[in-house]
């Protein structure tokens, strides 16, 4: 079923910036949030925490969501540390500073999955991608990280940062989907979408 104004897509995403990514297709959306425990299991690899948190939160869309609808996307995204350390969303500026000295004068992953699927609860995902990006940061002084973290922009993202904002001074360097480190791959999820007829 093609997205329409009867039967708009369901972003399941509490995030602005997918919000702000989506409406960029200039399709109708609407937005229900998930509410998932997006806590990593012990010795849980970034890859299959990917696929379990979109799981997640597509089962929370599906059990919450009254409506007509073409279907539902979700999302998720991780930022791997050089070290190969997941890092989350931090809890303080403290915290997010010290992210961003793991992340200083070194290349990270960043990682996001999403999952297209219809809204009929235990049905089949129809499609799913996780797309990786390398993100280079150049040297980021101690005062620098400070400033940052004490602007409160990076405490609801992971990694603590977002490259869409006042980070994107200490990004020396990306490749791969720009879009996917700010929370959703386009060129991806346009694929999919045309793919599962969706959009022409």
């Amino acid at each position: 079923m093609k997205v329409s104004t009867q039967a708009p897509l369901v972003l399941g995403s509490a995030s602005a910036r997918r919000h702000e990514l989506v409406a960029l297709l200039e399709i109708p959306f609407v937005v229900c949030a998930p509410v998932a425990d997006e806590a990593r299991a012990s010795g849980e690899l970034p890859d299959a925490y990917l696929v379990r948190i979109t799981q997640a939160k597509l089962e929370a869309v599906r059990a919450q969501w009254i409506g007509g609808a073409a279907g539902v996307i979700v999302a998720d995204t991780i930022v791997v540390s050089p070290a190969g350390i997941v890092l989350g969303k931090p809890a303080s500026a403290p915290e997010a500073e010290a992210m961003i000295a793991d992340l200083s004068g070194a290349t990270h992953d960043v990682r996001t999955r999403f999952a297209l699927a219809e809204l009929e609860p235990n049905s089949p995902v129809l499609r799913a991608q996780t797309v990786s990006t390398r993100v280079t940061f150049r040297r980021v002084t101690d005062r620098e990280r400070a400033r940052y973290a004490a602007c409160g922009e990076g405490l609801d993202k992971a990694g603590g940062y977002g490259i869409q904002g006042r980070a994107a001074a200490f990004v020396e360097r990306i490749d791969g989907s720009y879009t996917s480190v700010v929370g959703l791959p386009l060129c991806q999820v346009v694929a999919a979408m045309r793919d599962v007829g969706w959009m022409d």
